[in-house]
């Protein structure tokens, strides 16, 4: 495919400089997180790292959960 082939959305994408993307897509991916994207992989059951017996469900708003560590006493 040549660029003159390419959609007008695809050529403004290419027209921006490597710095533009970057903040572009920065942009986008806080989109994505702030309509309840997540960080977490989709499990893949035909990966030889998948064990079944290991996996959670995430937190229940969708994201992530915390877990805090503690120090001993200083």
């Amino acid at each position: 495919m040549t660029y003159e082939q390419l959609s007008d959305e695809w050529k403004e994408w290419l027209d921006l400089t490597p710095l533009e993307r970057f903040r572009r897509s920065e942009e986008l991916f806080a989109q994505y997180l702030a309509m309840g994207g997540s960080l977490d992989p989709d499990p893949d059951p035909t990966s030889s790292f998948d064990f079944p017996d290991e996996w959670r469900p995430g937190a229940a708003h969708g994201r992530a959960g915390l877990r805090l560590l503690r120090r001993g006493a200083s």
